[in-house]
């Protein structure tokens, strides 16, 4: 006998109101947008370089495709002016800064409940004996400094590419 299958409360139903709700929860919830809405609504008005450089460890491509993404969603908008070279300048729109005032209401919430998740998750990491992660939440990682040396290739690498180039 096959079991009856499970229904879906309405909410996680698929229906085209709560496709576009799924849709504006991934481009809120990638890694830059976020981020990207912050700074504008801090600074107002930015060039893209003036972002780039604020937005710490995004690249240009990723800079690029979250701006088209956020603008295409209506929260930013981007002003092209007539110069040479072009200068091109990104601002939040107010439908941006709606955004912005509900994800300030999470960060709230995360700061006021930092110490119960880091608590959870040790007692979680104890139960399943899990090493416990140095970084908590309220403690952010700090960058690990690369060395500047390039890397040594082995012996016999080196030696077959020394007797290609001689011969």
């Amino acid at each position: 006998m096959g079991k009856a299958p499970l229904k879906k409360p309405p909410e996680l139903e698929h229906t085209p109101a709560n496709c576009h709700a799924r849709e504006m929860l991934a481009r809120v919830g990638d890694k830059w947008s976020v981020y990207v809405i912050h700074v504008l609504n801090d600074a107002g008005t930015l060039r893209f370089n003036e972002l780039r450089s604020r937005v710490a460890g995004i690249s240009q491509r990723m800079l690029t495709v979250t701006l088209r993404g956020l603008e295409r969603d209506g929260l930013v908008t981007r002003t092209v002016y007539p110069e040479v070279p072009p200068r091109v300048e990104y601002r939040l729109t107010q439908l941006g800064s709606t955004l912005r005032q509900l994800m300030r209401g999470l960060v709230e919430w995360s700061s006021a409940h930092l110490g119960e998740v880091d608590a959870a998750r040790a007692a979680y990491d104890a139960r399943n004996r899990r090493p416990a992660k140095s970084a908590t939440l309220a403690r952010p990682p700090q960058p690990v400094a690369r060395p500047a040396q390039p890397v040594a290739r082995p012996a016999s690498l080196r030696q077959a590419r020394r007797s290609l180039v001689a011969s």
